[in-house]
């Protein structure tokens, strides 16, 4: 922000920064938060990106302002502490305990490592709500797992950044291409390094065991681009591990090659499904109303979200949630025209 308005209204903004608390807390408040501002404004973070992103590619040059520098110098730093923080020695049934050092020092360091790259000189404030979106955004320590409500409060962290005026419309590309791929490296690396067990996984039915958002934006790039790449390729040997340098989608697949074993079909019969859509198009709508409904719609995963001024959603309380309680399952979009040939999914794609 640079005009006389813009400062005007950072320092309005400023004015009302405060702790984030968790609002949504029994599933009765579920229609609160898909009506607040935070959800329109999150869901609308999610797809203006993706809209940027279409026909281009993760090498691609674009514009990389200073609070996309400055967010990859953070991420930087962050994936440096995974290098000094080793994995304890010794059997771990649920993860590794080290991720708990990992996360006391974000925890511990985070705000001076906000203060010295991103929320510099009247922007300090600001921590006091962005640090919590931060430090949500690895994993739990406490059960030592990551699902897709931390990489969604990622997004969110880089939604108030834009609601504070930092990352604007023409960082759009940067934010998916840089910001997020980058993301992408230190999770996966923490959840190998610290055997992160999945957050809320469906099991083998499920999208992802870690990630969602990627799909999105990874199917983004396919829309409207000349690849001639159709979806069903995906799945064929050799050919994600091949794209994923300029696609994120297929360095989702290429990922998922190398961590699981077996055929395809079998451990990520979802995908498998997403493979017989005929275009990226329907691809790509299909995953926006799948994750309205498999993630922003479940309350397990929302009621760790934390809202404040940036992000608002006024449910009229903000005591820690109870114990979770299972939202009605919604009915999972259709994405097939036709399965290529091959095993059968059965039901996976079909209503849940």
């Amino acid at each position: 922000m640079s005009a006389p308005g813009d400062a005007a209204k950072r320092a309005e903004l400023l004015m009302k920064l405060r702790a984030p608390a968790r609002t949504i807390l029994n599933p009765g408040h579920l229609k609160v938060w898909e009506e607040s501002d935070a959800y329109d404004l999150l869901l609308g973070f999610v797809t203006s990106c993706a809209e940027a992103v279409k026909g281009v590619k993760l090498t691609d040059s674009c514009r990389q302002g200073a609070a996309v520098e400055a967010l990859l110098d953070i991420l930087d730093r962050l994936d440096g502490w995974v290098t000094v923080t080793p994995p304890l020695e010794g059997p771990s049934r649920f993860g590794n305990k080290a991720f708990r050092t990992w996360m006391q020092r974000l925890r511990e360091q985070g705000q001076g490592l906000l203060r010295e790259r991103l929320l510099t000189g009247e922007l300090a404030v600001a921590t006091v709500e962005l640090l919590p979106y931060l430090c949500d955004s690895f994993g739990n320590a406490t059960r030592i797992d990551y699902g897709s409500g931390h990489e969604a409060t990622f997004v969110m962290f880089l939604c108030a950044l834009a609601q504070l005026g930092l990352l604007g419309p023409h960082d759009r590309v940067a934010v998916v291409t840089r910001v997020f791929a980058r993301y992408l490296v230190l999770v996966r690396r923490i959840q190998q390094r610290y055997k992160l067990e999945p957050a809320g996984s469906h099991g083998v039915w499920g999208l992802d065991d870690h990630q969602f958002i990627a799909y999105i934006w990874g199917a983004a790039q396919f829309v409207g681009g000349d690849e001639g790449i159709r979806p069903k390729a995906f799945a064929e040997a050799g050919l994600a591990e091949a794209m994923e340098r300029d696609f994120m989608f297929m360095g989702n697949i290429a990922h998922i090659n190398r961590v699981k074993t077996g055929p395809f079909f079998e451990h990520s019969p979802m995908l498998w499904d997403i493979s017989g859509t005929a275009t990226w198009t329907k691809v790509h709508a299909g995953l926006i109303k799948m994750y309205r409904a498999e993630v922003l719609c479940k309350f397990p995963v929302v009621q760790h979200f934390v809202f404040a001024s940036l992000l608002p959603c006024d449910t009229g309380e903000s005591a820690p949630a109870g114990l979770p309680v299972q939202c009605n399952e919604s009915a999972r979009p259709e994405f097939h025209d036709a399965h290529p040939a091959g095993a059968s999914v059965g039901g996976a794609m079909g209503p849940g």
